[in-house]
């Protein structure tokens, strides 16, 4: 084998971080013609069917106990953590929502010590956890240090990071039972889905397929629900599996410095030296966190 276990864990977060980091660009397209709840529901429709098409087999059940753990994962991680980010946007700032979103990996390690109790992070992690925090926040405001908080849009964010550290936990725990990870990805989705549904009406979902004879809304779209769904979901779920829920959730740190590469790049946004200090701050507080993890057998 060229890479351990480990080793392919890494690089395979490292990956999806990649194309999580430049998912904004397309979202800020597709906003143009659609809502953010059609983006999202659109998003992992198409991410469901592309998951059909790379395992083409049922994935029978699995009993109560182990499906209702599957139905909770796609609440989590895919209807809950997208729709209370999607609002919190609309009651607070981004740069809030920005900042505030990096504390998932915090909340990932403190239920992993709770509900795993196999993960447990030693000083050095909060400390990188703390550097990567500030430079997140740094380059949330790039040169914009005004933080204006509004406690409903804030807290909104806040169950987002817990919600996302839930869906960690319970893929962490539903890989234990050596499911094949893109038929595990799919029931996560399909979950998700149903239970995103009902909410549509409230958020004036439209189908108007139409728009999607637009060539960059149909490219866009497909990055999203086939590269940035479909793919990086499950290679998320591999990685975690391979690594662990609170190791791999560190990674979550560099999708911002990704996401200021790809605007610059793509949209010509401007790179400030304040960026430049907070990707700094980050790159540090990873690599701090990074540290070999004590683990406490049962």
């Amino acid at each position: 084998m060229l890479f351990s276990n480990r080793t392919q864990g890494h690089l395979i977060a490292l990956m999806t971080v990649f194309l999580w980091g430049t998912t904004f660009i397309a979202t800020k397209i597709l906003l143009i013609d659609f809502k953010p709840v059609e983006i999202l529901f659109f998003r992992f429709g198409l991410g469901y069917l592309t998951l059909w098409i790379l395992a083409p087999r049922f994935f029978a059940w699995q009993g109560f106990k182990k499906e209702v753990m599957f139905l909770c994962a796609g609440l989590c991680g895919v209807t809950c953590y997208f729709l209370c980010e999607n609002i919190a946007l609309t009651y607070t700032t981004a740069s809030n929502v920005g900042v505030i979103t990096t504390l998932a990996p915090i909340f990932t390690a403190i239920l992993s010590i709770f509900f795993l109790k196999i993960e447990t992070p030693p000083k050095r992690f909060y400390i990188g956890c703390l550097f990567a925090v500030v430079g997140v926040g740094i380059i949330s405001f790039n040169g914009k240090f005004v933080l204006s908080l509004n406690p409903l849009g804030d807290l909104l964010t806040m169950l987002a990071c817990l919600f996302w550290a839930c869906y960690s936990i319970l893929v962490k725990k539903s890989s234990n039972y050596g499911y094949n990870t893109i038929l595990l990805t799919r029931r996560f989705f399909f979950y998700g889905l149903m239970l995103m549904l009902p909410v549509l009406p409230f958020f004036d979902f439209e189908w108007h397929l139409s728009r999607f004879t637009d060539p960059v809304n149909l490219l866009n779209i497909l990055f999203l629900g086939v590269g940035a769904s479909a793919i990086c979901f499950a290679s998320w779920n591999y990685a975690v599996k391979l690594v662990g829920a609170v190791k791999i959730s560190i990674y979550l740190y560099l999708v911002p410095i990704l996401t200021i590469i790809a605007a610059v790049v793509i949209l010509h946004e401007p790179f400030t030296w304040i960026a430049a200090i907070g990707t700094l701050f980050t790159l540090c507080g990873v690599l701090l966190s990074e540290g070999k993890v004590r683990v406490r057998r049962k």
